[in-house]
């Protein structure tokens, strides 16, 4: 017999992907112009011009034979020497090469480390809202995702409900900041008493909990925000990162998982997610883009085109009588929907052609999700029909 929750997570798309789907049918119907689609976090900002050059600059630099063949497992000594040049030098915190384990994206480095410090029955901490795959790579781990439900007054931390679910089981707190799909970042206030009972709860137990921070995310801020580098405050931090989203490349999937030395027993500690990418297959990122990369790793795309579009739809939907807090940054809005079933409100959306993904996926029900990586012409174009839509409940 076939693996039965593979066979499900084969066969049911996630809601993002299906609102996605809808949308090109709706399109190809309607005309996109007539489509509001705002289901999907996949970069509307170009990668910066220089990413494209150094590509091919190396395409026609390097001998092939070394461009596009095997690295070494964790990634080329380069490259890697590059990204920890680029992380010292900006967040004033000395890392080096052997630090950095290159991964396919983000959810490759999430499932590393994962597998790599979880034993079945184990128990990872999540805050709602929150990714939703999260689950399905904690789980396919061994171990359990413990949900903390969302402080909604401002998407902080309620660490009341945190210290609660902490208990000898707990090997790990997953964080993401900036939010997937709040747009929230996590207040210095915030990681300061996070690290402290962190610590206290460790030294309780006599075994460290990991502080694994998800940080595809960390580039795009608006408004001069600051987002505190966790190993500075915390040292069992690890840190699963992506140039998905700063650099604008989702499909080349290239990410890193960072280990500091600060990390008790770092080196068991790279090793354990070195084996895991091992085990798991995911041995030897992609070459020419692991080069790309590390090249142009102080880079991002154009961020204030996300800041405009924050912007209108955070003013427009204020004005419409939405309750939203304001994103620090993502591309992400997370409204409070205006009838408390969220999917039912999501569907109704569809009527006036927008779609936005329902809360309740994300752990936070009453809430939908809008992504606003689109053209700002379609954000503008959009405001009609939000307007009908809040209409449709008065």
């Amino acid at each position: 017999m076939l693996n039965q929750k593979m066979v499900g997570l084969g066969t049911q798309r996630s809601v993002i992907r299906e609102l996605f789907e809808f949308g090109k049918l709706r399109a190809a119907e309607i005309g996109a112009e007539n489509v509001y689609d705002f289901s999907i976090g996949n970069p509307s900002v170009p990668a910066p011009e220089e990413v494209n050059a150094t590509a091919k600059r190396l395409i026609e630099e390097l001998d092939p034979v070394i461009l596009h063949g095997y690295t070494s497992a964790q990634g080329d000594a380069g490259a890697r020497a590059l990204i920890a040049d680029s992380v010292s030098r900006r967040f004033d915190f000395k890392v080096n090469a052997d630090n950095f384990y290159l991964t396919v994206g983000a959810a490759a480095a999430l499932c590393c480390c994962f597998n790599g410090i979880c034993n079945p029955g184990d128990e990872v901490i999540v805050f709602a809202p929150y990714f939703p795959e999260y689950k399905v790579f904690i789980e396919k781990a061994g171990a359990k995702m413990v949900l903390i439900p969302a402080d909604t007054a401002g998407f902080q931390i309620d660490f009341e409900k945190l210290e609660a679910a902490i208990t000898p089981r707990t090997k790990a707190v997953l964080v993401n900041s900036p939010n997937n799909p709040s747009g929230v970042v996590y207040s210095e206030e915030t990681v300061k008493k996070l690290a402290q009972m962190l610590r206290d709860k460790s030294a309780g137990f006599g075994e460290p909990i990991y502080l694994l921070s998800d940080e595809p995310y960390r580039e795009i801020v608006f408004d001069g925000t600051e987002v505190p580098f966790l190993p500075k405050y915390y040292d069992n931090t690890l840190i699963s990162y992506s140039w998905s989203k700063s650099l604008s490349l989702p499909g080349e999937r290239l990410g890193y998982v960072l280990v500091p030395d600060q990390v008790e027993e770092h080196e068991l500690v790279y090793a354990a997610i070195a084996g895991a990418g091992r085990a798991l297959g995911y041995v030897n990122a992609p070459g020419l883009f692991q080069r790309v990369c590390a090249q142009c790793a102080d880079l991002t795309g154009d961020i204030s085109i996300y800041e405009t579009n924050r912007n209108l739809l955070y003013e427009g939907l204020r004005d419409l009588g939405f309750s939203v807090v304001k994103p620090d940054g993502t591309f992400y809005i997370f409204p409070q929907t205006l009838e408390e079933d969220d999917v039912a409100f999501c569907e109704r959306a569809k009527d006036f052609n927008l779609l936005i993904v329902p809360g309740v996926g994300f752990g936070c029900p009453g809430h939908t999700r809008i992504s606003y990586c689109v053209p700002t012409e379609r954000i503008e174009r959009s405001m009609a029909a939000f307007k009908k839509l809040a209409e449709s409940y008065r």
